[in-house]
C-alpha cells in the first residue's frame, strides 16, 4: 500500500508546475530514485547534485561551512539550488530549490546524533526542518528510507500536493526547529536588490513557450513604450522559436538601484499589457548572459557600438575580445536594431565588429523594424 500512495504522489508532483533542483548531501538518496523512477520526472526534477566529499560542498557553497551537517546549510544549498532553477526552468515556471544534508548510520560508530536537516525554498516561501533520529533503532539502509520518505513529504508540499504516506518516523525520534517563513512581493524584491535572488519574473503573458530559449529585450521602461513592443515582435518573429520577454534590472551601474516602488510600478506597465518581464540585478552583459544561457538579447545599435567598444573594457581589445567571447559560450547572441547614434541612424552593418564575434551579431533588418522613439525623449516632452 505505502509503495502505490508514493507513487500516486510523485505521479502528483510530476503533474504540477513546478520545477525543481535538489542538492543532497548525505542522505535522502532514495527520494531521487523515487522521483526519476515515476515517468514524467523531466517535469519536475531539472537537475540533483550531491556534494558528498568535503571539497564538492565547499565548491558549493563557495566557502567552507562552519558545520558540514548543519540547519544553516541546508539553507544555504537550498538557497543556491532555488536560484539554479530560476536559470534552468522554463520561462514563468514556478521553481523549487531543495537542500539536504544528514549524517546517518555508517560503518563505524558515531559520537554525535544520528540526524538531518531539510530546507526548501520558493519564490514565497522558505521551509526547514531538522530531524534527529533515534540512535540504533535502524540501519543505513532504513536511515535512508525515512529521511528519503520525509524529504519526499517536503517537496510534495512545496508543490503544494497532498501526501498521505507515513514517514516511518517513530515517537522515539525528534523533529525540531520546524520553522516557515513567507515572502511578500516587496520582500522577494528586496531580496533581489541585496543578491539573495538572482531574477524575479513576472509572467503575465499568457503565451505558451515555444522553446527554452528566451527573448530578452533588456531597458529600464521608464516609460514602456510602442517601439519597444514592436521591437520584441520584430526580434521574436526573426527568431522563429523562443519566448519572448523584457528584462528590467533593479541595479544600475552608474546610478543608485531602483527602490521597491519604483521597480512595482514599472512592473504595473507590463501588467497591463500581458507581458512578462523579468527583474534581475545584473546591469551588465556578460552576467545577464551567465543568468540567461542561450538567450537572444535584442538591443538598438547604440548598445552594440558600446559592447564592441575597448573604451568600456578599460580600454582593452583583448579584454572586449575575452568577456564577449564568454557570452558567446554560454550561446547568447545579440539581435541589434537600427537605432540613432549621435543624430545619425544606424544600423549592425555599419560597424566594425570583430571576426571572432560576427556570428553572434544578428542584424534586424530596418524594414523589419524601425521606430525613431525613445523613453528619454518620451519623459522630455512630458517636461519629466
Amino acid at each position: 500500500m505505502t509503495d502505490a500512495c508514493i507513487r500516486a504522489v510523485v505521479e502528483s508532483i510530476h503533474s504540477s508546475p513546478t520545477q525543481a533542483v535538489l542538492y543532497l548531501s548525505g542522505g535522502a538518496s532514495l527520494a531521487l530514485g523515487l522521483l526519476m523512477s515515476v515517468p514524467g520526472a523531466s517535469n519536475t526534477v531539472l537537475e540533483a547534485v550531491v556534494p558528498y566529499s568535503r571539497m564538492s560542498m565547499i565548491q558549493l557553497l563557495t566557502k567552507i561551512p562552519a558545520k558540514y551537517c548543519s540547519q544553516q546549510t541546508a539553507d544555504e544549498m537550498a538557497l543556491l539550488a532555488y536560484n539554479r532553477a530560476l536559470k534552468l526552468s522554463s520561462p514563468g515556471s514556478p521553481v523549487l530549490g531543495v537542500g539536504f544534508t544528514g549524517s546517518l548510520a555508517t560503518t563505524r560508530p558515531k559520537q554525535g546524533d544520528h540526524r538531518f536537516h531539510l530546507s526548501t525554498r520558493t519564490s514565497d516561501r522558505h521551509w526547514a526542518s531538522t530531524v534527529t533520529l533515534s540512535k540504533g533503532l535502524r540501519s543505513r539502509d532504513q536511515e535512508e528510507k525515512v529521511s528519503s520518505y520525509f524529504l519526499l513529504k517536503a517537496i510534495a508540499n512545496a508543490c503544494k500536493v497532498s501526501s498521505t504516506f507515513d514517514s516511518e518516523l517513530t515517537e522515539s525520534d525528534v523533529v525540531a526547529d520546524e520553522c516557515e517563513r513567507f515572502f511578500d512581493e516587496d520582500k522577494e524584491l528586496e531580496q533581489l536588490i541585496n543578491g539573495q535572488i538572482c531574477f524575479k519574473v513576472y509572467p503575465f503573458s499568457s503565451d505558451k513557450s515555444n522553446g527554452d530559449r528566451k527573448i530578452i529585450l533588456p531597458g529600464s521602461f521608464n516609460p514602456l513604450h510602442d517601439g519597444h513592443l514592436k521591437l520584441l515582435e520584430a526580434a521574436t518573429s526573426i527568431c522563429g522559436d523562443g519566448y519572448p520577454c523584457f528584462e528590467l534590472s533593479a541595479i544600475n551601474a552608474d546610478k543608485p538601484p531602483l527602490s521597491i516602488p519604483q521597480i512595482k510600478e514599472r512592473v504595473m506597465q507590463f501588467e497591463k499589457i500581458g507581458k512578462t518581464v523579468i527583474i534581475s540585478n545584473q546591469p551588465y552583459f556578460y552576467k545577464k548572459a551567465e543568468l540567461f544561457p542561450g538567450s537572444a538579447f535584442v538591443i538598438g545599435a547604440d548598445t552594440a557600438v558600446r559592447l564592441i567598444n575597448p573604451k568600456y573594457y578599460d580600454g582593452s581589445y583583448d579584454r572586449m575580445i575575452e568577456t564577449l567571447s564568454g557570452c558567446k559560450r554560454t550561446g547568447c547572441t545579440f539581435m541589434v536594431a537600427g537605432r540613432k547614434v549621435d543624430g545619425t541612424f544606424k544600423v549592425l552593418e555599419d560597424f566594425d565588429v570583430p571576426e571572432v564575434l560576427k556570428d553572434m551579431f544578428v542584424p534586424i533588418p530596418a524594414e523589419r523594424f524601425r521606430m525613431d522613439i525613445s523613453s528619454t525623449e518620451i519623459r522630455r516632452s512630458c517636461g519629466l
